[in-house]
């Protein structure tokens, strides 16, 4: 399949899994995380040869699952070892082969928390003989409020298991999980919240009413064959849709609106190239692998500056490189401050088209105001502010 030699993480994780113990490894978006436990996983299911349900991975998204069972397929094409995954959002008929699948048995199971409480309740899955339980992302399930769920989850889990705990990010509540959930764990640590070293890092600072003019001349200007935009809202997705299809690019929303067929027929799209960008929220900024992804642009700063890293992880992925954009407009540069500070580097900022005219002014106390385009983000708030309010 190409490997050569394993990542960071892969060299570190490996061995302890192999080893039985319990694991709690922190690395950064797009630094091989899934072959990093799927791999060891699969070299001892082959070597246990009692074939009940053997391994449980819970993954936040639907998408999540699907893309970490079909790395399960390719890995697994000689091994004879099957997967399944499991996931909500589904018809009836999508229920029922799920259920009957089940009932026939698998190696591993890749499920979201809903669909997997929703089968324990019904009875459907046996876990009794499981082996091996792996959270991936699990930061991002508990950002999504499923902690409750992986609990009662866990609670009907043999208590005689390997534990695997993956994330991104090492917040308190995911140290009180790997507290409740994990017996004396290995922990491995690769470069938390730092993006790859081969994307390009720029912004504009400018007004709302010229992101549209310039994404569209971003967009238009280059040859990019593979580009993600994302934005803070699902409404905005679907207006940022409509507008670059009328420009006449090649171009889809990607939003929880769509049913799950339709989100599969895109996201398959988008990997096969025959759709060139991908419109959608934060859903696509976690564990969405597509290789060759040249642009990452950010519409909207995001809220949270962990998911600014999320975000354009999904460029420059497996040491490639690839650039990442975000729009900055007034009200957000102290977010995007928070952004800086957090990957520890001021990152550039390019002028704007003139025929987009000046963008905001922002202003330091020691210094008078800078228009957008100066290579310096001042540290301050913009004129006008209502600081009564």
């Amino acid at each position: 399949m190409g490997y050569e030699k394993p990542t960071p993480v892969q060299e570190m994780t490996i061995p302890v899994i192999l080893e039985n113990h319990d694991l709690i490894a922190c690395a950064q978006t797009g630094t091989g995380k899934t072959a990093a436990y799927i791999l060891p996983l699969l070299n001892k299911i082959v070597c246990d040869h009692s074939r009940h349900l053997n391994t449980l991975v819970i993954a936040p998204t639907r998408e999540l699952a699907l893309q970490i069972d079909q790395q399960v397929e390719g890995f697994a094409y000689f091994l004879g070892v099957s997967s399944l995954p499991v996931y909500g959002g589904s018809d009836g008929a999508t229920w029922d082969q799920q259920r009957k699948a089940m009932e026939s048995g698998a190696d591993i199971i890749i499920a979201t928390p809903g669909r997997l409480m929703a089968l324990l309740q019904a009875g459907t899955i046996n876990l009794s003989h499981l082996k091996h339980l792996v959270l991936d992302e699990a930061d991002r399930m508990l950002d999504m409020g499923f902690f409750d769920d992986i609990v009662r989850i866990i609670k009907q889990l043999p208590a005689n298991r390997q534990t695997l705990m993956f994330s991104a990010t090492m917040p308190p509540k995911i140290r009180s999980l790997a507290n409740t959930i994990l017996k004396s764990p290995k922990e491995v640590n690769i470069a938390i919240s730092k993006p790859a070293s081969g994307i390009l890092q720029q912004a504009y600072l400018l007004h709302d009413h010229q992101k549209m003019p310039l994404l569209k001349k971003i967009l238009l200007g280059n040859d990019y064959k593979s580009a993600i935009i994302f934005s803070n809202s699902k409404e905005n997705v679907k207006k940022l849709g409509s507008e670059l299809i009328r420009a006449g690019l090649s171009a889809k929303a990607f939003h929880s609106d769509l049913e799950q067929a339709e989100r599969e027929h895109i996201m398959n799209q988008f990997k096969s190239r025959k759709l060139q960008m991908l419109i959608g929220t934060d859903i696509l900024s976690r564990g969405i692998d597509v290789e060759g992804i040249e642009l990452v642009l950010n519409f909207d700063t995001p809220h949270d500056a962990e998911d600014y890293v999320h975000r354009i992880g999904r460029t420059a992925r497996a040491e490639k490189t690839g650039t990442a954009i975000t729009f900055v407009n007034e009200k957000d540069h102290w977010k995007f401050q928070k952004v800086e500070k957090l990957i520890g580097n001021e990152i550039v900022k390019l002028p704007l088209p003139a025929e987009l005219g000046e963008g905001p002014l922002f202003q330091t106390k020691s210094s008078r105001p800078k228009k957008s385009g100066n290579r310096k983000f001042n540290r301050s708030k913009p004129r006008n502010v209502n600081r009564n309010k």
